[in-house]
This record gives structure tokens, C-alpha cells and sequence, in this order.
């Protein structure tokens, strides 16, 4: 929720491959009103239609205009892919939802309505990427289990892809084995809520995990942190800051019968974010992370989830293969409107627990008639990520 994440790619699938060129991405930020009013409509907020319609105009042209940006700095495109702003991911509790065992995706809100996209650029858009998913059983999450199985893809090393943004998500790829993926936790999402309750809101982050790396984990609200019957949940399971939020980290707190500091609660949780996350990946077998996001830039957190993975597993980042650490995921919803586009499946069953592959999303006409390419004849099988030429385009 920090702003808008741009990127400008290049696709091109031949025969079984996609070849993506990175072309360039911008970061615009949210304005600090727009911001505001968006964390105050997440849970445990309430939010009313009206504030819902607001908010999904406001950012529909935020959103609008960090295209118009994008197309003026980076170069021209023929499509653009939004993957929207999520504002609730529903995942049923135990006795809601059909069966009642708890754990299964039963809607997913993203807004940002794409109408301003297409009005503002001329370009058709491609959006809602997650709700066909949730309604094929899958939870429409990881959608980036996709682009880690093409592109990770290692004969001889199981590889985890993963992203830290307000939630965390691995995808363990391994040779002659279909995908896992899931959210593993928070990523950010607490470390945030807990840097605005230490500051009375005057930050909005624990920047480079300076105030974390003053202070010492707290074992015992580790301990009742890690107890979350979430982290016990068999893959597929995605979850979001409809759980990970203001009232949960209270009520964690509220456990620990003492006064816990500012520093030792930063590190606490930067510790709770570093051990599921490394869990996970120990528990698959991984000897490669390839970690990008926004908590790629938190080196307190970064050299806890190192020390957790212990020296049998090497930890890069996506930026040492080609894809910006802060771009990945913009670069995933290109991958996945170019899909879309041609008619090719987005999502990995296996990986999100859809009952088969779909094509994601819907599509909102630009300045020009529809006119859709023929479908992909053949689904592709590898991502390969071409560094652009400098003689430019």
C-alpha cells in the first residue's frame, strides 16, 4: 500500500518459451490522504459502499496515471495489466464456507477500477487476475507460483521463489514434481503495524530494520506468535492483513504479561517473518531462495532469514537473475495479462488448488475496437529473462 509499482516488458512466446525483456519500472507513491484512507479501510476497520466506491475510483486513476507515466518514460506498450489493490482476500475460518473445515478461499476484492486505465491511455486492460481462480476452488494466490515454476525451473537444485511484501509467499520448484506455493505469513504487514503503533503513526516503516536491529527478540511472544494455527495449515493456503493486523498483533501482546519495547518488538517480529518463511523452505527441501519485494531491502530482516536458513541454502535475490528485487511483482502481472491476452492459462493449479487451469481475468477495451490475437496453440513450458539491448528498442 505504499503506491504503485510500473513496469514495462517485452513478451514473446516461442514455441514453449516466454522470453521477457525488462524495459524499465517506476515506483509512484500513493498520495498520503489516498494512502491513509486506504489502510483505514482494512480490517479491523470497517469500510461502507460509499468509502468502497471512492476508493476504487481514487486508485482506478492513481493507477491511471502511473500508467500515463510509465508509457511516457519508458516507451510505448499495446496492453497494460493491473493486478489491482487488495482490500479483503476471504479465506473461511473453521465451520464457514462449504465443508467447514477452515482454510478454503471464498472471495477475493482487488480494486481499482480499470475503466480510468483504458480511459486514460487508450490501451485495453487487463484486471480482476485473481477472482477466476478463487472460483475455480483454487485462492487465487500465489499467482507468482506461475512465473517461479517457468523461470526457476533447476534439474539439479529445488529452488524456492520468493516474495516479502505485506504478506510473504515461497513457491519450492524441484525437477519431476509439480509446484508448491503458498503464503507462508506476514512479511511486512506487522512490522508495519508495529512501526506506526511505536511512533504514533509518524512512521509508516521500520526503515532498513534500523530500530529491529537495536533490539532482541522477545522468545515468549515469539513463541505465542508462532502458535497461529495458520503456519499448521497443508498447502494451498494464502492468507492476508485481514488477519495479520492491528488487533491481532494487540492480542498477541496482550499475552505476554509485561511491557515489551519498541526495539525488542521490531525484532520479535522480524524474527517471526525470517523463521516461517525459512520453515517453509526447509520443510521443502530447498537449496536456493531467490527472495525479491520490499523486504528484500529490510537487512536486519534479510540477515535473519540467512541465519535461519543455515549454510546448506543459498539466498539471492531476483535481481541477480535478471528481475528487479522491487519489480518482480509488476513484471508478474505483465506475464500474466500477456497470458490472458493470448489465451493461455495463468494459474498453476497445483500451486493455488484450482480445479484446472484458467484463464485469468477480464479485459476492458482501450481507445480501439477489441481485436484479440489467435490463442496460444501450445502452453508454455519456460521463462527465460532477456537483458534489453542498450542500443534501446
Amino acid at each position: 500500500m505504499d503506491g504503485v509499482d510500473v513496469a514495462l516488458a517485452e513478451l514473446e512466446l516461442t514455441g514453449g518459451t516466454i522470453h521477457l525483456t525488462p524495459r524499465g519500472h517506476l515506483e509512484v507513491p500513493f498520495a498520503p490522504d489516498l494512502r491513509g484512507r486506504l489502510l483505514g479501510a482494512l480490517p479491523p476497520n470497517g469500510c461502507t459502499a460509499q468509502r468502497l466506491c471512492r476508493l476504487d475510483t481514487e486508485v482506478g486513476q492513481a493507477f491511471a496515471a502511473a500508467a500515463a507515466d510509465a508509457l511516457d518514460t519508458l516507451g510505448p506498450a499495446d496492453l497494460v495489466a493491473s493486478l489491482g489493490q487488495t482490500l479483503y482476500h476471504w479465506i473461511a475460518e473453521p465451520g464457514e464456507g462449504n465443508g467447514g473445515g477452515g482454510g478454503q478461499a471464498l472471495g477475493t476484492l482487488q480494486i481499482g477500477q480499470p475503466a480510468w486505465i483504458a480511459e486514460r491511455t487508450g490501451l485495453p486492460v487487463v484486471a480482476d487476475l485473481r477472482a477466476r481462480d478463487v472460483a475455480a476452488g483454487g485462492h487465487g494466490a500465489p499467482l507468482a507460483s506461475l512465473l517461479d515454476q517457468l523461470w526457476l525451473h533447476d534439474p539439479d537444485t529445488v529452488t524456492a521463489g520468493l516474495n516479502i511484501g505485506g504478506i510473504a509467499n515461497v513457491t519450492v520448484v524441484q525437477a519431476h514434481r509439480p509446484p508448491v506455493a503458498f503464503d507462508t505469513g506476514p512479511g511486512n504487514a506487522l512490522l508495519d503495524v508495529a512501526a506506526r503503533a511505536i511512533s504514533n503513526g509518524v512512521w509508516q516503516l521500520d526503515v532498513d530494520g534500523d530500530l529491529a536491529g537495536q533490539g532482541k527478540v522477545d522468545e515468549e511472544l515469539l513463541g505465542v506468535l508462532l502458535a497461529d494455527p495458520y503456519y499448521a495449515r497443508r498447502a494451498p493456503k494464502s492468507t492476508g492483513k485481514e488477519r495479520f493486523h492491528r488487533d491481532y498483533l494487540n492480542a498477541a501482546l496482550a499475552r505476554v504479561d509485561r511491557h515489551i519495547s519498541g526495539p525488542n518488538l521490531l525484532a520479535t517480529l522480524v524474527e517471526l517473518t525470517a523463521a516461517t518463511i525459512a520453515d517453509a523452505c526447509l520443510a521443502g527441501g530447498v537449496r536456493r531462495v531467490v527472495a525479491a519485494g520490499g523486504g528484500v531491502r529490510n537487512p536486519t530482516l534479510m540477515a535473519a532469514l540467512r541465519r535461519r536458513l543455515g549454510d546448506g541454502v543459498t539466498l539471492d535475490t531476483s535481481d541477480d537473475l535478471g528481475l528487479p528485487t522491487e519489480a518482480k511483482e509488476a513484471y508478474l502481472t505483465a506475464l500474466l495479462g500477456f497470458l490472458s491476452w493470448n489465451g493461455a492459462p495463468g494459474n498453476v493449479p497445483h500451486a493455488t488448488g484450482a480445479a484446472g487451469p484458467r484463464v485469468l481475468g477480464s479485459i476492458t477495451p482501450g481507445a480501439a475496437p477489441l481485436r484479440l490475437p489467435e490463442p496460444a496453440t501450445e502452453a508454455p513450458t519456460r521463462l527465460r529473462v532477456r537483458q534489453p539491448s542498450t542500443s534501446g528498442r
